[in-house]
């Protein structure tokens, strides 16, 4: 589990790739602190785990299905990505819960200052945009942001001076994709209301006195 505070960019040092797999070599430093060999790290967003690692950089294996899922297929050397550990049981919660399981990527439309913060618009398909609320909490490449608007075919996250500064998002142009995980607890609650699964309905409701 992660918060999305995102802890030190780091650097693609190598990129071993072939049809069925790819390693990622990647600089870095404050992560590997504490860190050992099969820890989770997530790099933009996505959960990986450390099956080498040295004192200033780390190896993790990603999949056929995280390639085509995440933006992690479109890295090259030299490329700079968001990493973050995974929570420690004492850790605190300076973001909002994120698994590290990408649900897919949207497209960076525009970015806007606004006074000292930066207005990003990403468009998303409505699959993803069913659970962006405003408000609400969404990480995008693996940073916890609030939504400050959505409609139908995209929303907008507001950035302050400090994220800008500390992760990826700014680097990135119009047309560029980014890692999207929406707020794991509107899929539960979605999940439980379909009947199919026998989760919450309006009979249930009535029957335990809530009507």
């Amino acid at each position: 589990m992660f918060t999305g505070i995102v802890e030190e960019m780091g650097t693609v040092r190598r990129l071993n790739q072939s049809p069925n797999r790819c390693e990622l070599e990647l600089s870095a430093t404050k992560v590997l602190e504490g860190t050992q060999i099969g820890d989770s790290i997530a790099v933009n967003g996505v959960c990986l785990t450390v099956i080498r690692m040295d004192k200033d950089h780390f190896t993790a294996d990603v999949m056929p299905e995280t390639l085509r899922r995440s933006n992690l297929g479109q890295l090259k050397t030299g490329s700079k990505v968001n990493l973050e550990r995974a929570m420690a049981a004492d850790g605190r919660f300076g973001g909002h819960i994120v698994a590290g399981h990408i649900d897919g990527t949207g497209t960076i439309r525009s970015m806007q200052p606004e006074g000292n913060a930066m207005l990003v618009t990403i468009s998303a398909t409505p699959e993803l945009l069913r659970y962006v609320v405003e408000k609400g909490s969404i990480a995008i490449d693996g940073i916890s942001l609030t939504v400050a608007k959505v409609s139908h075919t995209d929303f907008t996250v507001s950035l302050i001076p400090h994220t800008g500064e500390e992760t990826t998002l700014l680097k990135h142009r119009s047309g560029e994709i980014v890692n999207l995980e929406t707020d794991i607890i509107g899929k539960y609650v979605e999940k439980l209301m379909q009947p199919k699964s026998g989760g919450v309905t309006m009979e249930l409701l009535q029957q335990n006195g809530f009507f």
